[in-house]
């Protein structure tokens, strides 16, 4: 979800006010995919290079997302979204981490489209705290299968992605779950997140529907006519 800082400085705003329109466009796209029916969503909320940016902007950022939770935690109940959080999250401020215990724990059981925030979150990082975990459990070398280390990723038990969406004209994956997008489609474009609406989301979806995804396979063949 790039592009929040680009589209207020465009606007002679202060850039914590693209932030704030850019939680306000999660908010319409996660409802989007919950009435389209997706399995699950994935949003790339905070990086782990994030931590770099001014300390004023990530003290505000942490702010929105504790914002949000509290004031969404009752929709995603009513349209029965379970929420999960993947990431360093012991690097969270901890009064973030109880509230997404708490998110996490109220909506378990809930039935519908799987919506898992990034926080804190790097590819990389997350490969290679799995890998400590496997080297932990003193799993031997022969019966480390891609299976199995799949199961000590934050992502273990959700779906790979199907498709991956990239705002703000950058043509790059960023970090984001290097792993699980093995296979995935990508969809660039130069809309900044703020801007990135309804309608957008739906071109996206199409256009990933017009794919032909043969993961490596040569297609079957079709009956000539």
């Amino acid at each position: 979800m790039d592009g929040n800082g680009r589209w207020a400085e465009q606007r002679g705003l202060p850039r914590i006010e693209g932030h704030r329109r850019g939680v306000e466009r999660s908010k319409e796209i996660i409802e989007v995919a919950t009435e389209l029916g997706l399995r699950a969503l994935t949003i790339y909320a905070f990086s782990t290079e994030n931590w770099r940016r001014p300390s004023a902007e990530v003290t505000t950022l942490m702010k929105l997302l504790e914002l949000y939770l509290k004031k969404e935690l009752e929709k995603l109940m009513k349209n029965g979204v379970v929420f999960k959080s993947i990431g360093d999250i012991p690097r969270l401020p901890e009064h973030i981490q109880s509230i997404l215990k708490d998110a996490e724990e109220k909506t378990s059981s809930n039935k519908g489209m799987v919506l898992t925030t990034a926080l804190s979150y790097s590819g990389r990082n997350e490969i290679m705290r799995a890998i400590r975990k496997v080297m932990v459990s003193g799993i031997k070398p022969d019966d480390l299968t891609e299976e199995v280390f799949e199961s000590y990723l934050d992502t273990a038990g959700n779906p790979p992605p199907d498709l991956i969406i990239r705002t703000s004209g950058e043509m790059r994956i960023s970090n984001f779950l290097l792993w699980q997008a093995a296979y995935s489609e990508f969809y660039f474009t130069d809309t900044l997140w703020p801007d990135f609406n309804k309608d957008e989301f739906l071109l996206s979806i199409q256009d990933y529907q017009r794919r032909d995804r043969r993961f490596g396979a040569v297609p079957a063949r079709r009956n000539a006519f």
